[in-house]
């Protein structure tokens, strides 16, 4: 019987993944919630519905290095944000270099208090 990828089911499966030690990867969740070998599709909407329950505020962590998990403590979460933050302010960096403008100048025109 193969399940539905979508909010209900992958917050259902990430709550047998409370802590970093408990992370999943990416395909690892996606065959777990639906029975099936992952592709680069389901992954792809994985990614979208991680992005969605993060902005509903559920504390989903993640890393190239443990994989999705719901956060055990404030300790992780705060280590998601920061690692988030550091992804964000990269490319934020990226857009400056193209731009060729500081990255204050960036900040300034997106309006962001950091």
């Amino acid at each position: 019987m193969a399940f539905d990828l979508d909010r209900d089911s992958v917050l259902s499966a990430l709550t047998k993944h409370i802590g970093k030690s408990r992370g999943i990867t990416a395909r690892q969740l996606v065959s777990e919630v639906t029975w099936k070998t992952p592709s680069d599709a389901h992954c792809r909407r994985l990614r979208h519905i991680i992005e969605d329950l993060r902005d509903e505020g559920h504390h989903i962590c993640g890393h190239p290095s443990s994989g999705y998990f719901i956060a055990a403590n404030e300790q992780e979460l705060n280590d998601t944000c920061r690692f988030l933050t550091d992804r964000a302010l990269a490319s934020l960096k990226k857009v400056a270099r193209m731009k060729k403008v500081s990255l204050p100048d960036i900040h300034g025109q997106l309006g962001l208090k950091i």
